[in-house]
């Protein structure tokens, strides 16, 4: 049986208006009444119908959260941050993974507009005008979290991806390595093609050192081509003597297609990652990486969007986080 708002007036006796004050916090309640009324809530187990709380207070309390690959480290990371903001600040989650495919991306987009969410956290590797035109139409706020949109009238959170690879092979720079190679997520997306593929350029011609095509391997974030990666790599008859990698995931790959081929990581080749998810503390040696804060951005991505849905000022819409670079054992 579904015990309704009704049952519990009816039972307390008192009007539904008072219980609907006791369910959501109202202070103008008698202690004795709200007493008797939270002892018949427990008794008869009523739950709050959310959705009708939805249509009476035009806010559902809850907000999408449209996700490639909850699978992968880096985005579980980014989820785990926006999850415990939205439940610090009482908002529920609907999650979705996307499968990184735009017609199912603006599919989830509609569906949970749909279900009347107050915001969405969105995240892709590829945000189009096509998709940009549909946020911009959004009755409700929408924040980009490590997802790079161009023309910045998406309000978003990330780090700067074209100091942050600028910074990591500078450091192999700087330990005088000449042949550096780069293995990088899809071109498509303007994370890889238009910031970190530029700051590796950057960091080459301001050394001195020209670029080469030859080292710069696209992958597609997993682990099999970062395998694939190293061996195409080790086709060269010049070699590489260090490799930054765009994913930890791929780097992974890159060392342990390197140990399969019987070569020392980082004796015959220094390797630096990205992300610093969990995965590059469980690999032998330890990645040296740079530190992108994936728990902060889903964090601060959901403290922003809850401002937007709070109609609060928003001085910066655009957030750059900060990063570093953590030495570990796969450099010398």
């Amino acid at each position: 049986m579904n015990i309704t708002i009704y049952d519990v007036a009816r039972e307390a006796n008192v009007s539904m208006a008072t219980v609907s004050r006791v369910v959501n916090g109202n202070p103008n309640v008698k202690p004795a009444t709200r007493k008797k009324v939270l002892e018949v809530i427990e008794r008869l187990g009523y739950r709050p119908n959310a959705v009708a709380r939805g249509l009476a207070s035009k806010k559902t309390t809850t907000v999408g959260v449209i996700i490639p690959d909850i699978s992968s480290p880096f985005f579980a990371e980014l989820a785990r941050g926006i999850e415990d903001i939205a439940t610090m600040y009482k908002y529920n989650i609907i999650l979705s993974n996307s499968d990184q495919n735009k017609d199912k991306e603006l599919h989830l987009l509609n569906t949970m507009l749909g279900k009347q969410v107050d915001g969405i956290v969105f995240m892709g590797g590829n945000i189009s005008e096509e998709h940009v035109a549909e946020f911009k139409r959004s009755p409700a706020p929408i924040v980009l979290a490590g997802s790079l949109e161009d023309s910045e009238q998406v309000p978003s959170v990330n780090i700067d991806y074209e100091q942050a690879t600028f910074d990591a092979v500078n450091t192999f720079i700087e330990k005088g390595h000449k042949r550096i190679a780069m293995v990088i997520g899809p071109f498509h997306e303007p994370i890889n093609k238009e910031k970190k593929l530029v700051g590796y350029k950057k960091a080459l011609e301001a050394a001195g050192i020209s670029v080469e095509e030859d080292l710069i391997v696209e992958g597609d974030y997993t682990y099999d081509s970062g395998i694939e990666a190293f061996e195409k790599l080790l086709e060269l008859s010049d070699k590489p003597t260090a490799i930054y990698v765009g994913s930890d995931e791929m780097a992974v790959g890159v060392v342990h297609g390197a140990q399969d081929k019987g070569y020392s990581v980082p004796d015959d080749f220094e390797v630096i990652s990205s992300d610093n998810t969990r995965i590059s503390l469980m690999v032998r040696p330890q990645l040296t990486t740079v530190i992108q804060p994936l728990y902060d951005i889903g964090a601060v991505a959901m403290r922003l969007l809850t401002k937007f849905m709070n109609k609060e000022k928003v001085s910066e819409h655009t957030v750059v986080l900060p990063h570093r670079i953590e030495h570990r054992s796969s450099t010398k």
